[in-house]
């Protein structure tokens, strides 16, 4: 089967990666998914070497790890991996909210993107996964954006995608209201200023973000005891 090719991808290779990684980020490939060379140049209709090459592609984005005898595989989940992501994230979006407010910069592009995804909250049918934190990601994008300063928003743009993997393991715990609801209880807080600025983003990531992954490791490392794995 050929698979049509997806927007804004040019070579063989990136529209291989991006319909890949749109399905990622919709949770269609769930942890310990092997992507198989020869199945994939039989479902694209390519060579081999065009699927490593988009392969490549999304181990450099952070989708995929690459396995020795095994390829390209979803990573699991895992304390260490969640705290390196959220760490470097951390990093990022409270050093350019801090730049951010010294400044004295607009947070109105940041309200935008909030009512943009209290927009798609109230869309009948519901939004996709991927649309979701497509929105959430552009809100936290427009955070890190306010700093001005171009080599933090793309150091910001290497861990979007696997935040974005990331947050699949919560879609039990969220719908696209509650993300909404406390996107638009960051935003007001934001725009406070000082302190109270950095103490809300800071409990966004931590105690929002980082809190429901590991409550949902814990979950599914419970699962996998009582299954006896």
């Amino acid at each position: 089967m050929t698979v049509a090719p997806s927007t804004g991808a040019h070579t063989a290779p990136e529209r291989v990666a991006a319909t890949l990684r749109d399905e990622l980020l919709d949770g269609a490939h769930p942890v310990g998914t092997r992507f198989r060379e020869e199945d994939l140049a039989e479902r694209f209709d390519v060579g081999r070497h065009t699927i490593r090459a988009g392969l490549r592609l999304l181990v450099e984005r952070g989708l995929v790890i690459h396995e020795r005898h095994r390829g390209a595989v979803v990573a699991p989940l895992s304390r260490q991996r969640i705290d390196e992501v959220f760490d470097y994230r951390k990093l990022l979006e409270l050093g350019a909210l801090r730049m951010a407010l010294d400044a004295g910069a607009d947070l109105g592009p940041v309200l935008a993107e909030v009512e943009r995804l209290e927009a798609l909250a109230e869309r009948s049918p519901g939004p996709s996964w991927r649309e979701l934190t497509q929105a959430h990601s552009a809100v936290h994008r427009a955070i890190v954006a306010t700093a001005g300063n171009a080599h933090v928003l793309e150091s910001y743009r290497r861990c979007e995608d696997e935040v974005r993997l990331l947050l699949t393991f919560v879609r039990p715990d969220f719908d696209a209201r509650r993300m909404a609801a406390v996107h638009r209880e960051l935003v007001g807080r934001l725009g406070t200023g000082g302190e109270t600025a950095v103490r809300a983003l800071t409990q966004d990531i931590d105690h929002t973000g980082r809190a429901a992954l590991l409550t949902a490791l814990h979950r599914a490392e419970e699962s996998a005891r009582l299954l006896g794995h």
